[in-house]
C-alpha cells in the first residue's frame, strides 16, 4: 500500500461517530470492533506522513511506547488477519532497528533504557512467533533482531552491584542510570524464555532462570509473587520501591508459562515453572478492582487519578501476556480468562466519549468515560479486545513447529567483550534455576520513592 492511501485510510477511518458495540460471541463483530479501537490508536501516529520519522509517536509519547503499540499492531493482524496496518508496521519495525541492527538507534540515546530496547524486541519476537509477514531479503529477520536485543543486554549485565541485574538506563549520562528496574529484568527474562522456546538452545533459558533467581533474590519479587518497581544500585539494592505495576506481572507471567512450557516438552508438567506461574496469576488479584468484579485495574495510579503518560498503556501489556500465556500453559486459562472476560466487556463500555463518540477511557472499572484519551487508552482496550479471539489463533510457533523467521545467533553481538557461546541444542535440555553466587542484602522499607520505569 503506498503512504497516500494509509493517509487517506487513516484519516477516513477515523471520522465516524458511534460507539462500539460487540457481540462477544460473534467473531465477526469483535474484529469489527477491534478495527475500529485499533484506528484511533492509529490515528495518533503520524510516522507514515512524507517527511516524518518512521516508528515515532509524537511527543508526548516516548520511543518505547511506539514499539509497544507496533506490537499491538502485530497482535491485531494476529487475532484478525486484517493487513491493514502491515506496511506502517513493518517499515516503523525496520526504520528504528538503528545501524547495529538491535533497536538501538542514536537518536534515542538520551533516554534509552533496556527496557526501552526490549519493548521492540519483543514485538519482534511477536512477530517470528506467529509468522507475521517477513521483512525483505536484506533486512535482518524478526528473530534476528529479537536475537539481537537479548545478545545487547547480556553484555551489560552488572555484577559490579547488587549481585547482578540490569540497570534501567544503558548510558551513564542518563537519569536512572544506577536504578536496577524490574521491568527492564523481566523484559530480558521474556525475550530470553521465548528464544529458548523458539530455537530449543539451553543458553536462553540458562539466562532466563538467571534474571528470575536475580529479581528474586533482590526482593524486587516478593514470596507471593507480587512485583516492585525497582532499587537503587547506589545503595546496593537495600531500599525497593514497593510500587507495584500491571506490565512487571504480566511480562513475568509470560516468561514463566513458557519456561513451564519448555519444561512440560522435557517431560518435567508440575515442577518448580507451573509453581511459579501459578503464583504470579494469584498475585494478579492486587490488579482486579474492588468495584467490579475481575475488571483490571491499575493500582498504583487510577484510584488516585495519577497515571502518566506510559502508565495509561500498562493494562495492554498485562492483557496481551496473560492471553499469550494461556495458549503456552492451557491449564492457566481457568485463572485467567474470568479476568479477561470481566475485563474487556467493561473496557469497551467506555469506548463512546471524546471528538467521534468512541474514544476508549482509562478506568474500566468505573463503568463511564473518565475523558482519559491517548495512544494507551486504546492500545489497552484493542489488546484485551483480541483476548476474546484467543481460543481462535494458534499458539506461539517455535522452528520446529512452523516458525520461519530468518535468526543470527550473533546479532548485536558487536559490544560483547568476548564471542557469546552458545551450548548445544539437545532433546534433553531443561530449564533449570539458577543459583547466584552472590548474597544480596535485602532491605524491607515501606517507603516507595516515585521513580517510573
Amino acid at each position: 500500500m503506498k503512504f497516500s492511501q494509509i493517509a487517506s485510510t487513516l484519516l477516513l477511518g477515523a471520522s465516524g461517530a458511534v460507539a462500539i458495540d460487540v457481540e462477544w460471541t460473534n467473531e465477526q463483530s469483535i474484529k469489527t470492533g477491534m478495527k475500529t479501537v485499533a484506528t484511533d490508536m492509529v490515528s495518533y501516529y503520524t510516522g507514515y506522513r512524507p517527511g516524518d520519522v518512521p516508528g515515532n509517536l509524537p511527543a508526548p509519547y516516548y520511543w518505547w511506547e511506539a514499539g509497544a503499540m507496533f506490537g499491538a499492531l502485530i497482535d491485531y493482524w494476529y487475532y484478525t488477519g486484517d493487513t491493514e496496518w502491515n506496511a506502517i508496521t513493518t517499515q516503523a519495525m525496520l526504520h528504528q532497528i538503528g545501524p547495529d541492527q538491535d533497536y538501538m538507534p542514536p537518536n534515542q540515546s538520551k533516554s534509552l533504557g533496556n527496557d526501552d530496547q526490549a519493548f521492540w524486541g519483543m514485538a519482534a519476537m511477536s512477530a517470528a512467533e506467529n509468522r507475521y509477514p517477513d521483512p525483505p531479503a536484506d533486512q535482518p529477520g524478526w528473530l534476528a533482531l529479537a536475537q539481537a536485543v537479548f545478545n545487547g543486554q547480556t553484555t551489560r549485565w552488572d555484577n559490579e552491584t547488587c549481585g547482578g541485574g540490569l540497570k534501567w538506563q544503558i548510558y551513564p549520562f542518563n537519569n536512572g542510570y544506577n536504578y536496577k528496574n524490574t521491568i527492564s529484568q523481566g523484559c530480558f527474562f521474556n525475550i530470553a524464555a521465548r528464544l529458548g522456546r523458539y530455537t530449543g538452545n539451553s543458553t536462553y533459558t540458562k539466562w532466563a532462570s538467571k534474571a528470575w533467581e536475580w529479581t528474586q533474590a533482590a526482593g524486587l519479587m516478593s514470596q507471593d509473587y507480587h512485583f516492585y518497581d525497582g532499587t537503587d544500585d547506589k545503595l546496593n539494592c537495600t531500599q525497593l520501591n514497593h510500587i507495584q505495576w500491571t506490565y512487571n506481572a504480566g511480562v513475568f507471567l509470560y516468561g514463566a508459562a513458557t519456561m513451564w512450557n519448555i519444561s512440560a516438552e522435557n517431560g518435567d508438567e508440575q515442577g518448580i515453572w507451573r509453581e511459579r506461574t501459578e503464583g504470579i496469576i494469584k498475585g494478579l488479584s492486587v490488579f482486579v478492582s474492588n468495584e467490579a468484579q475481575n475488571v483490571m485495574t491499575e493500582v498504583a495510579c487510577e484510584p488516585n487519578d495519577k497515571c502518566n503518560i506510559d502508565q495509561r498503556s500498562f493494562k495492554a501489556y498485562l492483557s496481551r501476556w496473560m492471553a499469550s500465556s494461556m495458549k503456552v500453559a492451557p491449564w492457566t486459562a481457568d485463572m485467567l480468562q474470568p479476568i479477561l472476560e470481566a475485563s474487556r466487556q467493561a473496557a469497551v463500555k467506555i469506548c463512546n466519549a471524546g471528538d467521534n463518540s468512541r474514544q476508549c477511557g482509562l478506568r474500566w472499572y468505573t463503568g463511564t468515560n473518565d475523558g482519559s484519551f491517548g495512544v494507551g487508552e486504546q492500545m489497552s482496550v484493542l489488546e484485551v479486545m483480541g483476548t476474546a479471539l484467543i481460543h481462535t489463533v494458534a499458539g506461539p510457533l517455535t522452528n520446529k513447529t512452523g516458525g520461519t523467521s530468518r535468526g543470527d545467533p550473533n546479532a548485536g553481538a558487536h559490544s560483547a567483550k568476548a564471542p557469546i557461546i552458545y551450548d548445544e541444542v539437545t532433546l534433553g535440555d531443561k530449564a533449570g534455576a539458577g543459583i547466584l553466587t552472590a548474597i544480596i542484602l535485602i532491605g524491607i522499607l515501606g517507603g516507595a520513592w516515585w521513580i517510573i520505569a
